[in-house]
């Protein structure tokens, strides 16, 4: 984030310079500092931020251009302008080529200045803004919602509609299965897309300190409280707050939680009270309805929550997504790790696609980044991946297949084509046998969703080396 008040540092050694251009910039509402010392402004370059630099050129004991060249080095994203009364040619050229934004004269005019300090500031702002968007389009295609089966499809499709609202969103699901990348999603497809995004995790936090972490604290409030804290309700003040397994909420601590969704404040420890602004999300893998019921949950609180509740799948009933998720992982930490792999050999398909996948989507992912590093050639095979999964093979009989009411019928035969040539290790005609089609049917439903794929060349098993489909 651009600081609202960037700092401008004056580096002149004739004192009415000094306080000439401080007060300028100040009625120009920036920050200011001013030094008659070029050594002791690479001291202040090297301590904090500073936006723009104005220097004279002609100074004692280290020059504007020996400090322009240091603060490229100390504080490259410093813009540098350089004053001089001996303007020329060679000194404006030599200055731009060291890095100098821009290269003003004396006597100095107030607009002159003022249109200069304000283009340098806007690069700067525009330099940061950029790279604050390479790095969120980076975070983004990491955090991708990677995935084509029906079942994610709808899914997606619910939090995005949810997305736009104001509504508590509850995520419901497995561990492992993207339920934080899925709250992400909703934030940053919300009109608070620009606020922050806080996520915590109340199993991981102990029940002693969760109350102090979720609420903040006044000073005094108990024993080594020696300053108050804003909790994470707070931190989360106009944007979106993630509550992780939410089930494991203590029951003070549910009563609390209550009443923020009920009257926007927030209680700290030693009773102060702040107004939140924040939209919630909660995620949880226990049956909260069971907990109400049990006494473990309050009721009332999960009615609050269960505003829009949306059903994660696990993994195991989204199995072609696997291939997809598996090229993404692979893409991802190739590139992190340097790596030159080009794909999964057959067997590594074949396990991946046999594998149920109990922890999900984060066990997936760790297996293909343990592979990606152990990996000593161009393709994932078999023995790169973990043992359990290794160990995978199909059971004696076929796997069911269900689908939930309204799944398109085109849908419904290519899951139960993918499924039994999952079950046949790829043998078409087998799969051809077992579904009482012919076998030229399947080939044909194959190459529809694929025209433009070339037929799949015959080769041994151990040797065979392609990427997945």
């Amino acid at each position: 984030m651009v600081d609202p008040r960037p700092l401008v540092l004056v580096v002149d050694d004739e004192r009415p310079i000094l306080e000439s251009l401080q007060l300028i910039f100040e009625r120009e509402a920036l920050d200011v500092a001013v030094t008659p010392d070029a050594k002791e402004a690479l001291e202040m370059l090297r301590k904090r931020p500073v936006a723009v630099l104005v220097t004279d050129l002609m100074m004692p004991g280290m020059s504007g251009l020996d400090l322009l060249k240091a603060a490229r080095a100390v504080a490259p994203e410093t813009e540098v302008i350089l004053m001089t009364a001996y303007g020329t040619v060679e000194n404006a050229v030599e200055a731009m080529k060291e890095g100098a934004y821009d290269f003003v004269t004396k006597p100095l005019r107030r607009a002159h200045i003022v249109r200069a300090v304000r283009k340098a500031l806007e690069k700067r702002h525009l330099v940061e803004e950029n790279r604050s968007l390479r790095a969120q389009l980076e975070a983004s295609r990491k955090r991708a919602l990677v995935g084509s089966a029906p079942e994610w499809r709808r899914m997606v499709e619910v939090c995005m509609q949810a997305a736009s609202s104001a509504a508590t969103v509850l995520l419901l699901g497995e561990s492992g299965t993207g339920k934080e990348l899925l709250a992400r999603a909703i934030h940053e497809g919300s009109p608070r897309a620009g606020g922050p995004f806080v996520p915590v995790n109340c199993s991981a936090l102990p029940e002693s300190i969760l109350e102090a972490e979720l609420f903040g604290y006044e000073r005094g409030a108990f024993t080594g409280a020696v300053t108050a804290r804003d909790g994470r309700f707070t931190a989360a003040h106009g944007g979106t707050l993630f509550l992780d397994e939410i089930g494991e909420l203590a029951p003070q601590v549910q009563v609390k939680l209550l009443r923020v969704l009920q009257e926007g404040e927030v209680e700290r420890l030693g009773g102060r009270t702040v107004k939140v602004d924040i939209r919630l999300v909660a995620a949880t893998n226990q049956d909260l309805l069971r907990s109400v019921r049990e006494g473990r949950f309050r009721e009332d609180l999960y009615y609050r929550l269960n505003v829009i509740a949306v059903q994660v799948p696990p993994l195991r009933e989204r199995r072609d997504d696997v291939p997809l998720l598996a090229e993404h992982f692979l893409a991802l930490y190739r590139e992190k790790n340097g790596k030159k792999i080009l794909g999964f050999t057959r067997g590594a398909r074949q396990l991946m696609a046999d594998y149920d996948w109990p922890g999900n989507v984060r066990e997936l992912e760790n297996a293909i980044e343990r592979a990606v590093v152990l990996s000593k050639s161009e393709f994932i095979d078999a023995g790169d991946l973990p043992r359990e999964v290794r160990g995978a093979a199909p059971s004696g009989e076929p796997r069911s297949v269900s689908f939930a009411i309204g799944t398109p019928l085109d849908e419904i035969e290519k899951r139960v084509i993918h499924e039994t040539l999952a079950y046949t290790k790829g043998d078409k005609r087998l799969a051809a046998q077992l579904l009482g089609i012919a076998t030229r049917t399947i080939y044909r439903k194959l190459a529809e969703e694929a025209p433009d794929a070339e037929p799949e060349a015959e080769a041994p098993r151990d040797k065979l080396a392609t990427p997945l489909p």
